[in-house]
C-alpha cells in the first residue's frame, strides 16, 4: 500500500509537473496537483482493497480495512502538505526569477543609456572646437576643458545607479557651455535648482536637454530656450516646443523611453511627459537622500 501510495503520487506530480510547470502556470498546478493525487491515492486504495478482498479472495479483515482508510488519510494529509510546500517555494522563486530579470533587463537598459553619450554631439563638438581655435584660443582652451569635464562625469557615473542632484547640475553646466558654443544666443538653457537637494539618475538631465535641441528648430527667428526647475516633488525639463518638419532619425523616442524604464527600476513614481502651451514638458521624480 505505502509503496504504490509513495511511487504512484511521485509519477503523478513528475507527469504534472510536464504538462503544468510551476514557473509558468503555478496556480493551475496547484490544483490540478491537489486533484490528481486525492484522485489517485483514492483509486489506489480502492484499487488494492477490491484486488486483495475481492478478486483474489483474501480475508482482509476489519481491523485491516480500517489501517487503510487511515492510509488514506495519512497520505492525504502528506501530500497535501508537500503539495502546499512545493506550490509556495516555486512562487516564492518565480517572484524571485521574475524581479531578477526585471532588474536585469532594466539594467542593461540603463548600462545602455549611460554609454551613449550621442556621436555626433563628440563630432559636432570637434567641428566647433577646430573653427574656435582660429577665432579665440582662450576660449578654445576653456572649450577643450569643458568637453573634458564632459567626458570625465560619463566615465565616473558609469557604475553608479544615482548621483546627487548637484553632479548633475554641474555636468549639465559643462554640456550647456559646448551647446552654447555651437548655437550661440539661439540657445538658452535656464537651470534653477539652486538648494534643491535630490538624486537623480547619471545623465537623466542631460538627454533630457539633448532630446530638446536634437528634435527642435535652433534659429535666430526661433531660438530654443530649456528650463531646468523643481515642481512640486519633481525634476522638470521645459522646452519650446519647435518641431523639425524632418525626422531626426530612427532612434526618436528612445532616450525619453529608456528614462522611463530607469525610473521605474528607481522610483514609485512614473516619468511625466505633456505637450502644452506650445512648450515640451518632462517631468522625473526626485529620489531622497537616504
Amino acid at each position: 500500500m505505502w509503496v504504490s501510495l509513495w511511487l504512484g503520487n511521485a509519477y503523478v506530480s513528475c507527469v504534472l509537473d510536464y504538462f503544468f510547470p510551476w514557473e509558468q502556470q503555478t496556480v493551475t498546478r496547484l490544483i490540478a496537483g491537489l486533484i490528481g493525487m486525492v484522485v489517485y491515492t483514492l483509486s489506489a486504495v480502492y484499487g488494492l482493497i477490491f484486488l486483495f478482498g475481492t478478486v483474489l479472495g483474501f480475508h482482509l479483515g476489519d481491523s485491516i480495512e480500517e489501517t487503510y482508510y487511515s492510509t488514506i488519510v495519512i497520505t492525504l494529509i502528506i501530500t497535501l502538505f508537500m503539495t502546499g510546500r512545493m506550490f509556495f517555494a516555486n512562487w516564492r522563486q518565480a517572484a524571485v526569477d521574475a524581479e531578477r530579470m526585471k532588474k536585469e533587463s532594466v539594467e542593461a537598459q540603463y548600462n545602455n543609456l549611460k554609454n551613449q553619450v550621442n556621436p555626433h554631439f563628440l563630432f559636432n563638438s570637434l567641428n566647433a572646437l577646430t573653427n574656435l581655435v582660429y577665432q579665440d584660443q582662450e576660449k578654445a582652451v576653456k572649450f577643450i576643458k569643458q568637453l573634458s569635464d564632459v567626458y570625465r562625469y560619463v566615465l565616473d557615473s558609469r557604475d553608479k545607479e544615482v548621483v546627487s542632484l548637484e553632479e548633475e547640475v554641474k555636468f549639465i553646466g559643462s554640456y550647456a557651455f559646448l551647446q552654447q558654443i555651437r548655437f550661440g544666443d539661439k540657445l538658452k538653457i535656464e537651470v534653477d535648482l539652486v538648494d534643491v537637494k535630490s538624486l537623480v539618475a547619471p545623465l537623466a538631465l542631460q538627454m533630457l536637454v539633448e532630446n530638446a535641441i536634437k528634435h527642435n528648430e535652433i534659429s535666430e527667428e526661433h531660438p530654443l530656450v530649456i528650463k531646468i526647475f523643481k515642481h512640486d516633488n519633481h525634476l522638470v525639463v521645459e522646452n519650446t516646443l519647435q518641431r523639425k518638419s524632418v525626422l531626426v532619425d530612427e532612434t526618436s523616442g528612445l532616450g525619453l523611453e529608456n528614462i522611463k524604464k530607469r525610473y521605474e527600476f528607481l522610483s514609485t513614481q512614473a516619468v511625466k511627459v505633456l505637450e502644452a502651451e506650445g512648450k515640451f514638458i518632462v517631468s522625473i521624480p526626485m529620489i531622497e537622500l537616504t
